[in-house]
């Protein structure tokens, strides 16, 4: 068995880092970390732990965290994990970002998008973008994972095979994705109060998204050039789940069956990556509480074009239930420990 501590224990992304790991047969969680709740018992910040766990949520020394536990989760806002990540820390613990601070592997990117001075950029080079259905075997080698954001871990696996086949041509990708209220975070939000969110849906950071340079650095080894690309999410009003629906055009004349074939190349294997049938569309209903994504796609004669569409929970999947399943590789377990979790529904 394992220790784990999370800094961040007390977000959205945080709580369902707990829920997965108290399931989790070969982990104990020996560090609740919150910034905002120092000494305050876990489950008074989140009453569904109530009797589950009684520990105190504490601080984000890192260093003292290092020291106690294998891994440490950094569920916190970007700059957090790249200001106390050192190599002494490194030496000593395996450590799993859920944020965005060693995902763009060029550092003048991911300073002019994120608006903020990258502190250690001397581990970006060595961390690993923490997809694991691409990634697979460098994380297993890791001590640094960058986890995937959510609509880059949706978008990049509903399009990616289309793009290592030589299908569509990458110049003309426009993603379409919306994304429940989670995803923002739990943080006090004008713009996330119920009365502004309910009975609404919105495009937000149209043309400016920060994830915009994560999903094309991830597309462009996909196609084995860069990948400029239209991303626009929106804010629909549900607690959770992200659905993308992506355009391209076809470079070549293809079947349904040619295109089906592509994507089982890539996912029949994958346990969490599920191809649906034939015309069915991927839904959020389906995926909710699960590590599961469902993508599929639909062929557009008369446009040449197709349109490739994906469903997934923003937190498991997008977030947490992605940072196991990158710690399941990390320490030899089982990938799907503590993720057999089936949909909930309704």
């Amino acid at each position: 068995m394992i220790k784990a501590g999370i800094i961040g224990a007390t977000g959205y992304a945080g709580g369902e880092m707990v829920r997965l790991l108290m399931a989790h047969k070969e982990v104990e969680i020996a560090w609740f970390g919150s910034r905002s709740y120092i000494d305050k018992k876990y489950s008074e910040v989140y009453q569904n732990m109530f009797q589950i766990v009684d520990a105190k949520c504490m601080d984000d020394n890192m260093e003292a965290l290092a020291d106690e536990v294998d891994v440490i989760f950094t569920a916190t806002p970007q700059g957090l994990c790249a200001s106390l990540v050192k190599e002494e820390i490194l030496s000593r613990v395996k450590i799993i970002d859920l944020s965005a601070d060693f995902r763009i592997k060029d550092v003048n990117v991911y300073e002019e998008w994120y608006g903020i001075k990258h502190p250690t950029a001397q581990f970006i080079d060595e961390a690993v973008y923490g997809l694991c259905e691409v990634n697979r075997e460098q994380i297993k080698k890791a001590r640094l994972i960058a986890n995937p954001g959510c609509y880059p871990t949706c978008s990049n696996l509903s399009i990616r095979p289309l793009l290592l086949e030589g299908m569509i041509d990458p110049s003309t990708i426009i993603i379409d994705a919306k994304s429940g209220t989670s995803g923002a975070g739990r943080g006090a939000k004008v713009n996330n109060l119920y009365c502004e969110v309910n009975e609404n849906i919105k495009a937000y950071g149209v043309a400016t998204h920060r994830h915009t340079p994560e999903i094309e650095e991830q597309l462009s080894y996909a196609a084995g050039k860069p990948v400029v690309l239209n991303f626009t999410p929106h804010l629909v009003p549900m607690n959770r789940g992200i659905l993308v629906t992506a355009y391209a055009s076809l470079v070549r004349d293809v079947t349904y069956e040619d295109v089906k074939a592509a994507y089982d190349k890539y996912y029949a294997d994958e346990k969490f990556v599920r191809v649906l049938g034939r015309d069915v569309c991927p839904e959020t209903k389906w995926v909710e509480g699960s590590n599961y994504v469902d993508v599929n796609f639909k062929l557009d004669p008369r446009t040449n074009r197709v349109i490739m569409m994906g469903a997934m929970d923003n937190l498991v999947k997008g977030a947490a239930g992605q940072a196991v399943q990158n710690m399941n590789l990390m320490f030899g377990y089982k990938e799907s420990e503590g993720l057999e979790l089936v949909p909930m529904f309704p």
